[in-house]
């Protein structure tokens, strides 16, 4: 697949966990499976661990794209790495060493993502694009499904798009929230 080509990833927590295999079975063809980790310290809400992403990672015909919301990711983002989650994105805020984080995470062989809230600036991550396989703007704030999309969020992602492009970086630009028919091309538009 071309680096620029758009990826869908639908999320997991739109599955019915009872008829789990049947879910995944039933989007086969995407290019990756969102699979939301939530702790109910970083953000409001609670989902599941390593074990259920384990047996998600054992089922999935998709691959595994692995968003960490949760505090203190330098300790458990590798755990879901070495489960064999293609990649693993963890929260710019939450992370005391993104860096560090970042290459342990690609040395264990997943694609290294950080996620920035709504209110988080970008251009600090500039200087470290290449650090990174995938940056997920979050155009929501980061803890509930069904959220209305932020649309003020599309300046720092086209911020992203341009820095990433000025430098020659291969990062993927993601974006996760309040996406659908009405608000995939803005963001398609803006560089996701």
């Amino acid at each position: 697949m071309p680096t620029d080509a758009p990826r869908i990833n639908p999320s997991i927590l739109a599955a019915d966990f009872v008829n789990m295999e049947a879910e995944l079975a039933r989007i086969a063809g995407a290019d990756f499976v969102h699979v939301d980790v939530m702790d109910n310290h970083f953000v409001p809400n609670l989902t599941f661990g390593p074990q259920m992403v384990g047996r998600i990672q054992e089922t999935s015909p998709v691959p595994l794209d692995v968003h960490l919301m949760i505090d203190d990711p330098d300790r458990w983002a590798p755990a879901y790495a070495e489960l064999g989650a293609a990649s693993v994105t963890f929260h710019l805020e939450a992370a005391a060493s993104p860096i560090t984080l970042a290459r342990q995470l690609r040395s264990i062989g997943a694609r290294a993502g950080v996620a920035v809230k709504p209110g988080t600036p970008v251009e600090n991550l500039f200087d470290s694009l290449n650090e990174f396989d995938q940056i997920l703007v979050m155009t929501v704030e980061p803890g509930f499904g069904g959220q209305s999309f932020m649309p003020e969020t599309m300046p720092k992602l086209r911020a992203l798009a341009d820095e990433a492009k000025r430098r020659g970086s291969n990062v993927w630009l993601q974006v996760d929230g309040g996406i659908g028919e009405s608000t995939i091309a803005q963001a398609a538009e803006a560089g996701a």
